[in-house]
């Protein structure tokens, strides 16, 4: 497990640092898009087409009049949330299924050849599939991420629970009777947290990804509410006329994706005992 040095050591990192501020003003930020924003995110005035960015509009605005930074700090409230949610969803399920495979063979074998069935497909096909069946939304854009990324978690669980039970200290608890759940919940599950965390920061970020591409093709979120992928999607048709429309939103995207990777690399750095520490 992490201690309070290797924590010091990747936040003195500098990319991390900026990662981890850029990550929580965004999350700060989308909170506070009913405050922050300059304009509601679907008012139309029909008097300021395509304004280019600049005063009055710092990110100019869409085909209907919309203010885009508006639109882009609301979607922040809107991609991030559906990630979040789907991403801790799939945590919970891939992580519960992940230490009940530990409980012995015949679990694992049946968990394993199930999570095997959603690994056959890539991820944003079961993704567009789940949705294309439940139907358009943002629940429906939680589910599908949530059912792509449970065997991710699954599987990172149930390895280091398999790595964990090889210990002696394992093998010491089931000398002094220890049932397996009690020794799961009480000894290896403290001892797994560290992959678990950094899987979940890497998850988070394809999770924005697929959300964004879900809402894009028209089976996530639906206009007119603001999400990442829905701007980007009213803005393709008019790159020539207003690249603006499409371009801060594809910044957002690349920007919280980039900072999650980064964090992400910070944290495994960090709880990687393995790591060499500077």
């Amino acid at each position: 497990m992490a201690d309070g040095r290797s924590i010091r050591w990747a936040l003195r990192r500098p990319l991390v640092t900026a990662a981890g501020v850029t990550l929580a003003g965004l999350v700060v930020v989308g909170a506070l898009a009913h405050v922050v924003a300059p304009y509601s995110p679907t008012a139309v005035d029909s008097s300021h087409v395509f304004s280019r960015p600049g005063d009055g509009h710092l990110f100019g605005t869409d085909r209907f009049g919309r203010d885009l930074l508006s639109r882009v700090l609301f979607g922040i409230r809107v991609s991030l949330g559906i990630a979040g949610a789907a991403i801790a969803a799939a945590l919970l399920t891939g992580g519960t299924l992940g230490m009940l495979a530990g409980l012995g063979r015949v679990a694992d074998q049946a968990l394993g050849r199930v999570m095997d069935v959603f690994f056959a497909f890539p991820p944003i096909l079961l993704a567009i599939g789940i949705a294309a069946v439940l139907g358009a939304g943002p629940g429906t854009a939680v589910v599908a991420i949530a059912v792509v990324y449970a065997p991710l978690f699954f599987r990172v669980v149930r390895g280091s629970v398999l790595a964990e039970s090889a210990q002696t200290y394992v093998e010491a608890a089931e000398a002094l009777g220890l049932g397996r759940l009690g020794i799961l919940s009480r000894h290896i599950l403290p001892n797994v947290i560290s992959p678990i965390v950094i899987q979940t920061a890497v998850c988070l970020s394809y999770g924005i990804l697929i959300e964004s591409a879900l809402s894009y093709l028209g089976v996530g979120v639906q206009p007119p509410t603001p999400s990442w992928g829905t701007i980007l999607n009213e803005g393709k048709e008019f790159l020539t006329l207003a690249p603006w429309v499409s371009l801060f939103p594809g910044a957002f995207i690349m920007l919280a994706v980039l900072a999650l990777n980064v964090l992400g690399d910070g944290l495994r750095d960090a709880l990687d005992p393995r790591s060499e520490m500077r």
